[in-house]
């Protein structure tokens, strides 16, 4: 996500914003200190957290709220603010075609 260098030659491609989705943490895996599942609408994915727990996986429980990106764990949020953050991004999301898809993908389960 970002801006690239041929991105100032065409300001109309500079528009491009990366969105966190806010996930509850169900279950910290064992054996992976660096792995949870989290939950987004109902759907559980495998995400890595490695970026807002230590090295001995400690710095998030179950039942908290993390901001998604790219199946990374961004950093820890309170439910207020995952609730009030979801609300937002399917208000942007609207009639949009390519969010409802881009959100399916996300939300759409993981083959056994």
């Amino acid at each position: 996500c970002g801006l690239t260098d041929n991105d100032a030659d065409h300001p109309e491609s500079s528009h491009a914003m990366c969105v966190g989705v806010p996930a509850q943490v169900v279950e910290l895996l064992p054996g992976r200190t660096r792995q949870a599942v989290v939950e987004v609408s109902g759907v559980r994915r495998n995400v890595d957290i490695s970026l807002i727990v230590d090295e001995d996986g400690v710095g998030l429980a179950v039942g908290e709220w993390v901001l998604l990106h790219v199946g990374f764990a961004m950093s820890v949020i309170d439910e207020e603010d995952a609730r009030r953050t979801m609300e937002l991004l399917i208000l942007l999301g609207g009639e949009n075609e390519d969010f409802a898809d881009d959100f399916a993908l996300f939300s759409a389960p993981l083959p056994n």
